[in-house]
């Protein structure tokens, strides 16, 4: 036993409380309260608020009610950075209420999933949390939230608005206009969203480098050449189903934006080779591009690989269903780029049935090189 009766352990007696803390503060949430069990006085240096400046409920519990969080904002207090209660799905707005009033210096908040928050929440993180860099709402709100985080959030660099389908052009303005050092935004899954949202965020967000806007299927050429003009320190983009998306986007992202490393066009089925041509010949292309995905772009041929070959720094390239494109195609470009990842699927073909004879299926497989 490291501890007697009255707490005076041996190392207790050796260690300064400061050390003590400081050795607390690598430990995990479970193994904290574990700790905190042992007794008196590793209960005190357990539940200190210096070692709960981070803290991830979802690989804890998801099951915590409103009372937990209310809490662990009550023990940690200014103290805490960062808090994810994604999934949490008992955690309501009088709990956060709470917390936001005593955990006022939070950067870092994951709602991802908290199903019973309202407009409330948002409004008591707008009136507490003036700090707060990074915000995740995935599935949770709809655009009266939005002007809450606009009017006092003005630090917010990192938005997540996935999967809420009830998020408008409306509650996008308001957003860039609040938070002008917006840096990463996801909108996938916001399908109501138009040109509109880009164009407040090519006016009002020129840090932005991330950009992830899958699934919004009324987005054009027109907004994402205002977006491209205006943020030119763009790095990702996630546009699959983005289906009304031609070359044009291609070439004004060519031209304005040098950093792009990762860029999906999945399932943008207007994308031709002329496109990537004009990619793979920019200085982006030829010097920055890591990640290209074009899965289901069907108009897609092995010439596009042939451009891909001057795009020295690709990592990772996504061709499924991209029917036009030939296991020599890739074969040849392989030839030049030995390190890049190629994840292609050629789907089963059944050829004609001769007279009298029976057909057979001729497997086209799955081929990651």
């Amino acid at each position: 036993m490291v501890f007697s009766n009255n707490d005076e352990g041996l190392i207790n007696r050796k260690l300064p409380k400061e050390l003590l803390l400081r050795i607390f503060s690598f430990l995990d949430i479970v193994t904290l309260c574990r700790c905190a069990q042992i007794s008196k006085a590793w209960n005190v240096l357990a539940l200190d608020g210096s070692n709960w400046q981070k803290i991830d409920l979802f690989n804890f519990q998801t099951d915590v009610e409103g009372r937990v969080v209310e809490n662990i904002s009550k023990r940690c207090g200014g103290f805490l950075r960062q808090l994810s209660l994604r999934g949490c799905i008992g955690v309501g707005d009088s709990s956060l209420k709470t917390f936001a009033q005593n955990c006022r210096n939070i950067e870092h908040l994951n709602l991802n999933g908290c199903t019973k928050i309202t407009d409330s929440t948002c409004y008591s993180l707008s009136r507490f949390c003036a700090k707060l860099k990074h915000l995740d709402l995935t599935s949770c709100l709809e655009d009266e939230a939005l002007k809450h985080i606009q009017n006092y959030c003005h630090e917010l660099v990192s938005l997540n608005l996935q999967s809420c389908p009830r998020i408008t052009d409306e509650g996008v303005v308001q957003i860039c206009k609040g938070c002008p050092r917006l840096q990463a935004l996801c909108l996938s899954g916001c399908g109501n969203l138009t040109d509109a949202s880009l164009s407040a965020l090519a006016l009002n967000c020129p840090r932005l480098q991330i950009l992830e806007a899958a699934r919004c299927s009324h987005l054009t050429d027109a907004g994402f050449t205002l977006l491209a003009r205006n943020c030119h320190d763009l790095e990702k983009m996630d546009l699959e189903e983005c289906v009304l998306i031609t070359d044009s986007t291609l070439i004004q992202l060519s031209i304005h934006c040098p950093n792009l490393q990762a860029l999906s066009l999945s399932h943008c089925e207007l994308i031709t080779d002329d496109g990537i041509l004009h990619l793979s010949n920019s200085s982006c292309g030829q010097e920055r591009l890591q990640v290209l995905e074009l899965d289901n772009c069907l108009l897609i041929t092995d010439m596009a690989l042939e451009h891909l070959e001057h795009c020295q720094g690709l990592e990772r390239l996504e061709l499924y269903d991209c029917q036009q494109v030939t296991r020599a195609g890739i074969k040849r470009m392989r030839a030049q780029l030995p390190h890049v990842k190629v994840h292609a699927y050629f789907a089963p073909v059944t050829p004609p049935t001769a007279v009298g004879g029976s057909g057979h299926r001729l497997c086209r497989c799955c081929v990651i090189l």
